[in-house]
């Protein structure tokens, strides 16, 4: 044998081998997506005017303590989603605080505009854009941190076209949507603010009545859920909270599921060093009073400070062991940049799935079969070694999904479908060159040598200008149209690499063999 035709031979012996050992079995090997093997699909929109409110707010409580610290009593007032007014600076003291307190914000993505004795500060359109993209961006790292520590098998998180504020979450396999849609949904935005002597009360009103109908300044009403000893939602409890934190969950190091002093489940935290040392001064200052821990703007429990607190504590809160590990994932994984709302939902049951499974796998093996019907009859022994062309393309086309972790979908079984005719397309194509290089006289192995070349540009102009399409419809499109771009692409590289180069390597295998070769059965 030709040692060329040999090595050849091993090369495609290797790669098949590799592929299949990859590939096989498929239930293994291969990730199933949302419509073959059920679960949820979700489409989320993050409220980037959350963020742009949070960042103005930001801005607001830093100049209020700057400017307290300069004993300059003013007002500061917010606006808008992305203005707020400064308002009682002393005419004599208006060019030192420009200078030394707004001139920062000035210069650093504000507009502002003197209104007599008001100062009116705006943030920038381009900065409000900022804004707004990276708490799209932050969303998205949270979401697939707390779906990672879930442990949902093999998620799909993507954001939805470019430069929108949506975000499509597929989770194969999911049997609890609703704690699902609790983890992906809640903010987790934890702070720690100090609770006034007075109260809790069963209602507002009866709060608001100890002070006499109107909350001291600088306190908000909070609300916090009372449970039952089955840890069922029984009531409320109102509390008068201080608006100043004193820390909040980005000075978390770490949490941990913990347990507290009856065997409860509760979370144990530790803080970081600037975290420890803000939280120590506080906590120091004002033993005996009661530390509120909240939660997304709730009461999660308010516990009496003991003594001074530097490095760590445990949070208690009625939870359920179930509770206390989403609370773990979400403080580890950090709190949302903004809230989410829910746009779509769907929940694809396993049946669904096992039904699509065999839908897909029928109008597969029907397709495959009268592909290679066509082919024998048409082409009769030179149509065999098409259809073995079409197998080792199949099995390239699983163990390159495998090898690259990629999910196969209902529209990913259809790519495969496609693949199978574009497959043996090919092979029509060469085979009606080699045909045309016989009538017109050539020997069979000066037609197949022929056939091969001239047929070569035709196949790739029509595989590498669907390819080109596959590409667009992958980075343009959402969760089934990705799934059938990317089976389809395989196809198309495993389809050109089988009839090109396998097909031909099987005809000079039979006819090297042969010293003359007169005919060949091709139809």
């Amino acid at each position: 044998m030709d040692r060329n035709l040999m090595w050849r031979g091993v090369f495609i012996l290797v790669v098949v081998a590799v592929a299949a050992w990859t590939g096989f079995p498929i239930k293994d090997k291969i990730n199933f997506g949302l419509d073959l093997q059920g679960g949820m699909h979700l489409v989320l929109q993050v409220q980037t005017l959350d963020a742009l409110r949070a960042e103005t707010n930001k801005s607001i409580d830093q100049l209020q303590q700057e400017l307290e610290d300069l004993k300059i009593p003013v007002e500061v007032e917010r606006l808008g989603d992305a203005s707020f007014a400064v308002t009682g600076i002393p005419e004599d003291q208006f060019a030192t605080v420009e200078k030394d307190v707004l001139k920062p914000y000035m210069d650093n993505f504000w507009d502002h505009q003197r209104q007599g004795e008001r100062l009116v500060l705006e943030m920038h359109t381009d900065e409000q854009n900022n804004v707004g993209e990276l708490a799209v961006r932050q969303a998205l790292e949270t979401i697939r941190n707390r779906i990672d520590a879930f442990g949902v098998s093999e998620p799909v998180i993507h954001r939805e076209g470019i430069g929108g504020d949506r975000i499509v979450v597929q989770l194969p396999g999911v049997d609890d949507p609703e704690r699902v849609k609790r983890l992906i949904g809640q903010t987790a935005f934890l702070e720690f603010r100090l609770a006034h002597d007075q109260g809790p009360a069963a209602t507002q009103e009866q709060l608001l009545a100890l002070f006499g109908g109107t909350l001291p300044k600088g306190y908000v009403v909070l609300k916090q859920d009372t449970r039952d000893e089955n840890k069922r939602v029984t009531g409320a409890l109102y509390w008068a909270i201080e608006t100043k934190q004193v820390i909040t969950g980005r000075d978390l190091k770490t949490a941990l599921p913990s347990q507290g002093e009856f065997n409860e489940p509760a979370v144990k935290f530790s803080l970081t060093r600037e975290g420890g040392r803000k939280f120590g001064d506080v906590t120091g200052a004002n033993v005996g009073r009661r530390l509120a821990i909240i939660l997304d703007d709730k009461v999660v429990s308010a516990p009496t400070i003991q003594s001074r607190i530097t490095d760590d504590g445990v949070i208690h809160g009625d939870f359920t062991l179930e509770e206390v590990q989403d609370l773990v994932t979400k403080l580890r994984s950090g709190s949302l940049p903004a809230s989410i709302v829910y746009l779509e939902e769907r929940t694809v049951g396993p049946t669904l799935g096992a039904d699509s499974i065999a839908k897909g796998l029928n109008a597969g093996i029907l397709g495959s079969i009268l592909v290679v019907l066509c082919m024998l009859v048409v082409y009769r022994l030179s149509g065999g070694n098409a259809v073995f062309a079409l197998s080792l393309n199949i099995v390239l086309i699983f163990g390159a999904l495998a090898t690259f972790g990629a999910t196969l979908t209902l529209p990913g079984i259809a790519g495969i479908v496609l693949t199978v005719g574009m497959a043996v397309d090919a092979n029509v194509l060469i085979f009606e060159r080699l045909r045309e290089e016989l009538r017109a006289g050539r020997t069979v192995r000066s037609a197949i040598s022929a056939g091969f070349s001239k047929a070569l540009s035709s196949i790739l102009d029509g595989n590498i200008t669907t390819l080109i399409a596959a590409m667009f419809l992958f980075l343009f499109g959402t969760g089934p149209i990705r799934g059938f771009a990317v089976t389809l692409s395989v196809g198309i590289v495993a389809s050109i690499f089988t009839a090109v180069f396998v097909s031909r390597w099987m005809f000079d295998l039979v006819y090297s063999k042969r010293q003359r070769a007169d005919q060949i059965s091709i139809g």
